[in-house]
């Protein structure tokens, strides 16, 4: 039997047999022969409605979506927690008029590079707007969040070099420290003391990598501790702050200013993706940090620079997200609404502390069925599952907006909770 007839066969079993993993490696010499097996599983999974991602919104992303639901061909009116959309900032009148104007003086695209002609005066003042609010000497804006962390950390470290890393670091990280060739140690997740052993034995420049709030999970980074151990063994400290940045801290800063950590860190990345609800990323640091990557950062300096129509709706959200601190009031007071909730629902939400909220299920075969369940009772959340996730911990993830209002928050806990108790979750 050759490898496509048996995963055929078995796919004719049960889909849920296979995951992502199954399909990393072939021992086939030909390179296409893994597209064949893998779509023979993918479409079997897509009939069968054991896969739920990429079905198309044709709604803003706002606390309410509309969504063409992919196996019964539905469009579908759905109460939304799935969304990065923190503040409710993408959809603000203001911010799409700022877009607007935007695409009427600079069309549509940068066509180019940063470092060739792709740089626009609005992107230059969007990063003195972001290294003001970041209170920072300078910032480098990148065309998206992942390709931040990828160009930061492949732009600044080298073989010999040593990067240790939270285990539960963005993909962005791992793939960046990859790229570096740089010794990769990663020390257990959120644990201090381990950070320490993995630091014990260094002998050449070292960079610690940590989140602000870690995105799977929603729990805060025991930064104090692990910048305390940092410093002690002479080590750069970088923080990614993509889920924290314009929520936490008196200003808005994120974790490293809510801790009053801020100057102890050296490099501050975040993304416009979330809080913001647009596109891109950035680095704040030092000048010379700056020209050095703007220099040396791969996925930046070969990439066509952020749209500047983004850019200036980015830059109208930052200003607005400065002046308007009642946003994050009215999403903090949204975030322990939704635990009162779940908590007294009973249901697991892991670690978290933050406005990102998993619901663990711990059950990678019956995820997709459950997800399927709420859709069909109007709640738009998405399953979690291997690789975002290590497997046999999948969930649902709640994002808490402050749009949303507690009526809507009520909604989708009551559906939630009448699901997971009718399939015997709860």
């Amino acid at each position: 039997m050759t490898e496509r007839t048996r995963v055929q066969s078995q796919a004719r079993g049960d889909a849920l047999d296979y995951d992502l993993s199954s399909f990393y490696y072939s021992s086939s010499d030909d390179v296409f022969d893994i597209l064949g097996i893998y779509n023979d599983w993918h479409e079997d999974a897509t009939l069968r409605g054991y896969y739920l991602y990429g079905q198309p919104m044709s709604s803003r992303p706002t606390t309410r979506v509309e969504l063409q639901e992919m196996l019964e061909q539905r469009r579908l009116n759905l109460l939304n927690l799935s969304s990065y959309n923190y503040l409710g900032l993408s959809y603000r009148p203001e911010v799409i008029e700022a877009a607007k104007q935007a695409l009427d003086r600079y069309g549509m695209g940068a066509a180019g590079s940063p470092v060739l002609s792709g740089t626009m005066d609005v992107h230059v003042e969007l990063e003195h707007e972001l290294a003001a609010f970041k209170k920072r000497p300078a910032c480098l804006v990148f065309p998206t969040g992942y390709s931040t962390n990828v160009g930061l950390i492949q732009g600044l470290m080298r073989p010999g070099d040593l990067i240790v890393a939270d285990q539960n670091s963005h993909a962005s990280v791992v793939d960046g420290a990859i790229l570096s060739k740089a010794e990769v140690r990663f020390f257990r997740h959120n644990r201090p003391e381990d950070l320490e052993k993995k630091l014990q034995s260094r002998r050449s420049k070292t960079l610690v990598v940590v989140e602000g709030v870690y995105s799977m999970d929603g729990d805060v980074c025991r930064l104090p501790e692990i910048v305390e151990i940092a410093r002690k063994y002479d080590a750069r400290i970088m923080i990614d702050e993509a889920h924290s940045t314009f929520i936490y801290g008196e200003n808005g800063r994120g974790v490293a200013e809510a801790f009053g950590l801020e100057d102890q860190i050296d490099i501050h990345v975040g993304t416009l993706s979330k809080a913001i609800g647009g596109q891109g990323g950035y680095v704040c640091g030092s000048k010379g940090l700056r020209a050095y990557l703007e220099a040396f950062a791969r996925s930046r300096f070969f990439s066509c620079a952020l749209s500047p129509v983004v850019a200036a709706g980015v830059l109208e959200a930052v200003r607005i997200a400065g002046r308007e601190p009642g946003l994050r009031g009215r999403l903090w007071a949204n975030v322990a609404h939704i635990r009162r909730l779940l908590r007294e629902e009973g249901i697991d939400v892991g670690e978290s502390t933050s406005q990102v909220i998993p619901v663990m299920i711990r059950n990678d075969r019956r995820i997709f069925e459950l997800g399927h369940r709420l859709q069909r009772a109007g709640l738009y959340l998405q399953p979690i599952v291997y690789p975002a996730v290590a497997k046999h911990r999948s969930r649902f993830r709640i994002s808490v907006s402050a749009a949303h209002t507690h009526d809507q928050l009520n909604e989708g806990v009551a559906i939630l909770a009448h699901v997971l108790r009718e399939e015997g979750i709860l």
